[in-house]
C-alpha cells in the first residue's frame, strides 16, 4: 500500500483459500472459532493461515465485543476482550476478525508502531478508532491508515435510532447516511474517515469493497447469519 512503511506487513484474508476446508457455508477458510465450525477445521485454517502468509508469528487474538478497548498485543498472555491492539515490537501479529465490521489499519510513518481495530457500527460510535489513535501518542499527520474490506452503505440499512445516536456523538456524521424508500443506511467508511480527519489524518487508502455483495470473496454476517464465517484482518512490523 503506497501510504505504509516497507517494514510494515498487513493483509485481509478472503473467504477461500487453497488448502482450508471446513463445513457448509464456512467453507472454505473461516478463521473464527466462535461460529458453529469445527473446531477443528478452524485450527487447520489458522495453522494454514500462518504458513501462507509466512507470519512471523501466531496472531494475537482478541474477544470482540463492540466495545472501544484497546490493548497493547505486545502485553497480552491470555486471550482478553477488546477490539482494537497495537504494538511497537516487531514479530508481533495484530489480528482482528470480521464479517461485515469495518477493519481499520494503523501505522505510524516511520514504521515503529502498528494496530487494528475492529469497527462496527457501535464501537465507531464508543470510540475503538479513538482509542486506537491515542495510543499512538502522535500527531495525526505521522500516522497512516488503510480501511479494510467491510459492508458498503447500499448494504447496510440501519434503523433511524442508529442514525440519531451517531448525531448525538458527531453532526457531521448527517453526511455518513442515506435515505431511500424509507429506509437509513450507513456508510461505515465514510464515518470512519470522519474520526480519522478528526485526528487530521489524512494518509487514508482503502474503503472501496462490500462483503455483503462480494459473496465469492468474503464472508458477510448480514447476507449469511450465523452461518457466515470470519475473515482475518492481521498486521505487523517486521
Amino acid at each position: 500500500m503506497k501510504f505504509f512503511p516497507k517494514n510494515v506487513k498487513f493483509l485481509s484474508t478472503q473467504r477461500f483459500l487453497d488448502g482450508g476446508k471446513s463445513i457448509g457455508n464456512f467453507e472454505n477458510f473461516n478463521l473464527a472459532l466462535h461460529v458453529n465450525d469445527k473446531r477443528e477445521s478452524v485450527i487447520k485454517n489458522r495453522l494454514i493461515l500462518e504458513s501462507y502468509y509466512d507470519l512471523p508469528s501466531e496472531p494475537v487474538w482478541i474477544n470482540q465485543t463492540h466495545s472501544s478497548i484497546c490493548v497493547n498485543a505486545s502485553t497480552i498472555k491470555t486471550i482478553v476482550d477488546a477490539d482494537a491492539s497495537f504494538t511497537c515490537d516487531s514479530g508481533i501479529v495484530c489480528g482482528v476478525l470480521t464479517a461485515d465490521c469495518l477493519p481499520v489499519f494503523v501505522s505510524k510513518k516511520d514504521g515503529s508502531m502498528v494496530g487494528v481495530a475492529h469497527v462496527g457500527w457501535r464501537g465507531l460510535i464508543s470510540g475503538v478508532i479513538e482509542n486506537l489513535i491515542k495510543s499512538f501518542e502522535s500527531d495525526g499527520d505521522n500516522l497512516v491508515v488503510h480501511l479494510g474490506p467491510a459492508i458498503s452503505m447500499n448494504s447496510f440499512e440501519v434503523g433511524e435510532e442508529v442514525k440519531s445516536q451517531y448525531l448525538s456523538k458527531n453532526e457531521n456524521f448527517e453526511r455518513s447516511f442515506s435515505f431511500h424508500d424509507n429506509k437509513h443506511y450507513l456508510d461505515l467508511y465514510d464515518a470512519a474517515k470522519i474520526i480519522l480527519e478528526g485526528f487530521k489524518i489524512f494518509s487514508i487508502s482503502g474503503g472501496d469493497r462490500c462483503t455483503y455483495k462480494e459473496e465469492n470473496h468474503f464472508f458477510s454476517y448480514r447476507r449469511d447469519g450465523d452461518d457466515s464465517g470470519r475473515m482475518a484482518h492481521l498486521i505487523w512490523i517486521k
